[in-house]
């Protein structure tokens, strides 16, 4: 939703205060230099960038049409729930008691009773990775805490490689601009024996091209580009919020205080309150 707010807000007020000024909106009907600046970026997007990058930018594009954030307070309040659940169980039965969950997370009925959790392969496979080496015996807090920051590093990379994908295309679009005027500059020379009111149109057709390799880029693309690296960003919060919660019970915690670790690693505006995390837990069946 707020991405197409955005996008009409720069509509609007782009076209309208060029309206206001008593510019015709069929002076700015330049189809070709679209073609020509939209068809060049998007043959270089595919020209610099490996088929698994092009796969996850269209993926990408998916996920921003659908807007919205893409984790909120109920989201993280169900994250908190369930490793409280997951530290009990482990408490009170041993860690061999969540081999079950672990092995076969698809057919668990542990993950089930966390919908938007057992939803996202990703992260539920992250934990289920992590929970199987405690149910091995790995038992070092230190060197636990170390594989989870180059995992969380590296799925983070591979997620920023199509944020900065977009943002190079964005960075070009100015110059293929240039390129769309340059090539309209050139078609205006061929008609230079016309009267003076067709050069004009001729010229301010070839500037459209400028035009539209600014607005496209600074307009559209480059926030496209960062809205993707906030919400990976936001991703790799939750994958911390687990960690914290992990890190903190191997360290032997109780169940309730390693939650507690878990909150904390949180941003203040999607963080629940102490009280609301114990209110979500009382709640719980028991495990």
């Amino acid at each position: 939703m707020l991405m197409i707010i955005g996008s009409i807000t720069v509509l609007v007020c782009v076209f309208g205060g060029y309206m206001a000024m008593g510019g015709k909106l069929g002076a700015l009907w330049q189809p070709f230099e679209l073609v020509i600046i939209g068809g060049a970026a998007l043959g270089a997007f595919i020209i610099a960038n490996p088929m698994s990058v092009i796969k996850k930018a269209a993926s990408a594009m998916g996920d921003l049409m659908k807007g919205g954030e893409p984790y909120t307070k109920a989201h993280y309040l169900e994250l908190l729930s369930l490793l409280y659940t997951v530290f009990k169980m482990a408490k009170s039965k041993g860690m061999l008691a969540l081999e079950q969950h672990v092995e076969k997370p698809d057919e668990s009925t542990l993950w089930q009773k966390f919908p938007h959790f057992a939803g996202d392969h990703h992260v539920l496979t992250f934990l289920c990775d992590y929970l199987r080496l405690l149910t091995l015996g790995s038992d070092n807090p230190h060197e636990m805490e170390a594989l989870i920051d180059e995992e969380i590093a590296t799925h983070h990379e591979e997620r920023n490689q199509v944020a900065g994908a977009i943002n190079t295309m964005a960075d070009g679009m100015p110059a293929l601009g240039i390129v769309a005027a340059v090539l309209g500059v050139i078609k205006t020379m061929a008609s230079i024996s016309e009267p003076p009111e067709v050069l004009g149109r001729l010229i301010g057709g070839a500037l459209v091209g400028t035009f539209l390799g600014v607005l496209l880029s600074y307009g559209f693309v480059a926030p496209m580009a960062s809205s993707l690296k906030a919400r990976y960003e936001a991703e790799a919060k939750y994958y911390q919020c687990i960690k914290a919660g992990l890190l903190a019970y191997m360290q032997g915690y109780a169940p309730a205080v390693a939650t507690e670790f878990a909150r904390k690693a949180l941003l203040s505006t999607v963080r629940p309150t102490f009280y609301e995390v114990e209110e979500a837990v009382a709640a719980l069946p028991p495990v």
